[in-house]
């Protein structure tokens, strides 16, 4: 009987086709036997987090496939900031913010020419201790580094995260201004972040392009790093932590802030591992750690965000390479997973990446398979997206993905019962017992019976 379950997180793995790779997608391309092998003894098909054709980042997609609807969702900038180990309060919001090269066109508006801008440590460290701090109005600004150039850019006061970003995520193009989401053009807290945002990244500006460390820059033949944008505010509330949510004891294995943040946020345990040199080691390692941890939880999230890496390089072949990698890494310990008679594994991916193309993500489904005790074994023998697309599973979308691993661990719930308030997707529920020695209600008539 399945009791246990651990989700490969293959980050990004989706993607389109190549024609330098023969018109196949980098995983169609790949050479893969322990995925494949996966493929034969389980149900298989695919995955959208939302709708077809939308392009989700991680966090979203992580969040439905956690078993959350989105209205439930903080924002990114919340994520990232949690994940860094920064608390956000209440009155408090957080945007992701990074310096960039702008120029200002013949208009007037500031204009991004080159995104990240390669700056050493010292002259980082000097940039940003320059526009550290800033007030604006009732709203303080406060830029938290966390690698590099980029950080998280906490606002405390009168705020709101609805605000528009100004990263336009494509050299040449004019920074967005800051306003406030058509849904919020009444909010007064709406309002004020955006003129703050606005007077805040002004001030950087004017204050970044005289900086000496730009004049050295400059000097050198170097572009002046004279600008910072922002984007995906997010904002602490209230959520139902994943034990309560799911019925079962979450813990995440992974690299990068936003998905330590994510599982804060939700309750899951984390346990952070930081990228090595081969993904393939990695993944073979928090493998390792995921079976460990069996005993103290029920499901595990392993990930691995190298596929999605090697797509934002618009690289296919070295995609392939990546896959290529994962799949040795994963076939180290698949034979002691496949051993234990009570876990059910899954692989999937959050989203497509493609490694070709103008586009951060796109819109096309993910594979994913189970396998494990009692799941039904289709005729699927190759993991790549046009493959599993005649599996068993077919397509599966948003929360369906934490229902189905209720279903296969025997804790999906009868829908029409109800043991407690809360409609619990999971069975048994977490409820009060009845006792022979509980009085009647307050205010309670009280009854006999005849």
């Amino acid at each position: 009987m399945a009791r246990k379950c651990i989700l490969i997180m293959l980050d990004g793995l989706g993607d389109r086709a190549c024609p330098e790779l023969g018109h196949r997608t980098p995983l169609q391309a790949a050479t893969t036997p322990n995925l494949d092998r996966l493929a034969t003894q389980g149900a298989n098909g695919l995955y959208h987090a939302a709708a077809l054709g939308q392009a989700l980042p991680s966090e979203n997609a992580h969040f439905a496939i956690f078993g959350y609807k989105p209205d439930d969702f903080p924002g990114r900038g919340c994520l990232e900031t949690l994940g860094a180990g920064i608390e956000l309060g209440p009155k408090q919001a957080a945007f992701l913010a990074h310096l960039v090269q702008l120029r200002v066109d013949s208009g007037g508006a500031l204009v991004l020419e080159e995104d990240q801008p390669r700056t050493s440590p010292e002259e980082a460290r000097q940039l940003l201790a320059a526009v550290a701090h800033y007030r604006h109005g009732e709203i303080d600004l406060h830029f938290q580094p966390t690698h590099g150039t980029s950080g998280v850019l906490v606002l405390s006061g009168p705020v709101s995260r609805f605000v528009t970003d100004t990263n336009t995520m494509a050299a040449g193009r004019p920074l967005p201004d800051l306003l406030p989401w058509r849904e919020y053009a009444d909010d007064p807290a709406a309002g004020q972040t955006a003129a703050a945002l606005r007077s805040y990244l002004l001030r950087v500006h004017h204050t970044l392009a005289a900086h000496p460390v730009n004049q050295a820059r400059r000097e050198a033949g170097l572009g002046a790093v004279n600008g910072m944008v922002t984007q995906r505010g997010g904002q602490w509330q209230e959520v139902v932590d994943f034990r309560r949510h799911n019925g079962l004891r979450g813990l995440s294995i992974a690299s990068g802030l936003v998905y330590w943040g994510l599982a804060a946020f939700l309750g899951l345990a984390v346990q952070a591992d930081q990228d090595g040199d081969d993904p393939g080691d990695d993944l073979a390692r928090r493998l390792t750690m995921a079976r460990e941890a069996l005993a103290d939880f029920d499901f595990i999230h392993v990930h691995t965000k190298t596929p999605d890496q090697a797509a934002h390089r618009k690289d296919p072949a070295g995609k392939v390479r990546v896959i290529e990698a994962l799949d040795r890494g994963l076939g180290r310990v698949l034979d002691d997973l496949l051993a234990d008679p009570e876990l059910v594994l899954v692989v999937m991916a959050d989203h497509s990446t493609p490694s070709s193309g103008p586009l951060i993500h796109s819109g096309e489904p993910v594979p994913l398979l189970f396998a494990g005790p009692g799941v039904r074994r289709d005729r699927v023998n190759s993991f790549d997206e046009l493959s599993v697309a005649g599996g068993a599973l077919g397509l599966v979308r948003g929360t369906e993905l934490m229902l189905l691993v209720l279903n296969y661990l025997d804790r999906a719930k009868l829908i029409g019962t109800r043991e407690a308030p809360e409609d619990q997707p999971f069975w048994p529920g977490d409820y009060a017992p009845l006792r022979l020695d509980q009085p009647p209600p307050p205010n309670s008539p009280q009854e006999s019976l005849k």
